[in-house]
């Protein structure tokens, strides 16, 4: 049996891989990725490149993934499970490991940067936010997730949101939080094509924010902090690009 290393791309920027990650990449004799690693990222790779990514909604997928990840471990001497940002965030890393380990097969997981670190945006910041809480905006089972237990965080981070930006918007307003609060969604951290879009939640609740997919959504006080620094020392300097 093989051994697997899930691995975590990070948010796009090569430069921000692990240095083990980076080895590991180079050497890999089978590398499984996902949709979402920049091409960058796929470039470094020398061995076979076995794409196994999920669009939303194939949550079903996964078993396949499952055993693809067991036949490969199985023919390789070992194998890298390459996933964006960190295997563990929203990454489904924890399933893949359970599964392989009940098949005797050894794992190690290698963590990224995730997407939630690389937007630029200070998450906590003293006397304004003393914690942060990231959430996804989508279900398993495609439904729409339980806001309540976040509505009073002080910086909430809200991936896979893109789609569902105004009723997630209208629901935080729902739940408490003001409409004059700022957000920002960052598309594409890190890459050559990261834009930055700022609003306030009312705006983004009232459907007037055109954002793409991916990206981060950052809602909360430390927006104004990002938007001070990113006017003295610019974006670039911010987020690595």
């Amino acid at each position: 049996m093989g051994r697997v290393y899930l691995v975590g791309a990070g948010p796009g920027d090569p430069e921000l891989l692990t240095l083990r990650a980076y080895r590991l990449l180079r050497e890999a004799p089978v590398v499984l990725h996902d949709r979402l690693v920049d091409p960058r990222i796929l470039a470094l790779t020398k061995g076979k490149r076995v794409y196994v990514g999920k669009e939303e909604g194939e949550s079903g997928k996964q078993e396949e993934i499952h055993l693809l990840l067991l036949r490969y471990a199985q023919a390789y001497p070992w194998v890298v499970r390459l996933k964006g940002g960190d295997p563990f965030v929203f990454g489904r890393g924890g399933e893949e490991v359970l599964f392989l380990l009940q098949h005797g097969i050894p794992v190690e997981v290698v963590p990224g940067i995730t997407s939630p670190l690389a937007s630029g945006v200070p998450l906590t910041h003293r006397g304004m936010a003393e914690g942060f809480a990231v959430v996804s905006g989508v279900l398993q089972s495609g439904g729409f997730p339980d806001l309540a237990p976040y509505a009073r965080v002080p910086t909430l981070v809200v991936l896979m949101g893109v789609r569902r930006r105004v009723w997630i918007a209208q629901e935080l307003l729902r739940l408490g939080r003001r409409g004059d609060e700022p957000t920002l969604f960052v598309e594409q951290a890190t890459t050559p094509q990261e834009r930055r879009v700022p609003a306030t939640l009312e705006e983004v609740a009232a459907g007037k924010v055109e954002v793409g997919s991916p990206a981060v959504w950052v809602v909360g006080e430390v927006v104004r902090v990002f938007s001070h620094i990113s006017n003295k020392i610019g974006t670039h300097l911010v987020a690595g690009v």
